[in-house]
């Protein structure tokens, strides 16, 4: 079993604009309206680079930003791991669309914003950072894959790491694959060590345990919908500040269970 401190937290979803936002409705799931999602705007990106991301970018970077401005750790010494499932599903679709028109007038801006990692690469830009960086993917698996990614970074290298999960929703025609869903992302800057107020997390992958959803409908159908909000039981535990044990999706009959501890 391995072992991590969860030192900040940053939080977008629909009815919750931020992780403080989100606390109360979380610790107290009937308390939760979804409401619209919040507006994201990065506030660290260069302004002709704000003007060229996308939403999915936007929604990554807050939480991101949210993160590091709660954290006690500087951000220069912050490594990160992005995943997404669906990646930037926007930009994917202008590119698709621009296919089949007569002279294909595919920006240059949209090919480069299509790549996998785009969001990592802004946040290299918004904060200037010159640590490693990985963008990881597993499907519905993808937030439990960049959580078990960030720890092994951890392990390995004795460093904090800034994990990031984000899915964004897919325009049409593409929803149609991909299924409809509301935007959510979550960031959690891990620790290798206890910081002042950092609450500790013990993970193992174990087989045959039930997954455990939220008790809330409108809360579990962003859950079982959105692969980034994959780790909302877990972020209902943080919220309340206790501990406990949470069990998540992993891939090939195997879940993840992670066990927090506070105190």
């Amino acid at each position: 079993m391995k072992s991590v401190h969860v030192d900040a937290v940053g939080l977008a979803g629909p009815g919750m604009a931020s992780w403080q936002d989100s606390l109360a409705v979380l610790a107290d799931e009937g308390a939760y309206r979804a409401g619209e999602s919040p507006r994201c705007a990065s506030k660290l990106l260069p302004a002709n680079e704000r003007r060229r991301v996308s939403a999915t970018v936007r929604l990554a970077l807050q939480v991101a930003e949210e993160a590091m401005a709660q954290s006690s750790l500087d951000i220069d010494s912050v490594c990160s791991v992005f995943a997404t499932c669906h990646g930037d599903t926007e930009i994917v679709n202008r590119i698709c669309v621009a296919l089949t028109e007569p002279e294909h007038p595919v920006s240059p801006t949209q090919f480069h914003n299509s790549v996998h990692n785009a969001a990592a690469g802004y946040w290299a830009i918004a904060a200037h950072s010159p640590m490693p960086s990985t963008t990881v993917c597993a499907y519905h698996a993808s937030f439990v894959a960049g959580l078990m990614e960030a720890v092994a970074q951890l392990q390995v290298e004795a460093r904090p790491v800034l994990l990031v999960a984000y899915d964004y929703p897919a325009p049409d025609p593409l929803a149609a694959s991909v299924g409809a869903f509301a935007p959510f992302a979550v960031a959690m800057v891990l620790s290798p060590d206890a910081t002042p107020r950092s609450t500790r997390l013990r993970i193992a992958t174990v087989s045959g345990q039930p997954v455990q959803g939220m008790n809330c409908g409108e809360l579990e159908r962003l859950r079982v919908s959105n692969p980034a909000a994959c780790g909302l039981p877990l972020l209902r535990v943080l919220a309340t500040g206790a501990s406990g044990r949470v069990i998540l999706p992993h891939v090939n009959g195997l879940q993840l269970a992670v066990d927090v501890e506070t105190g």
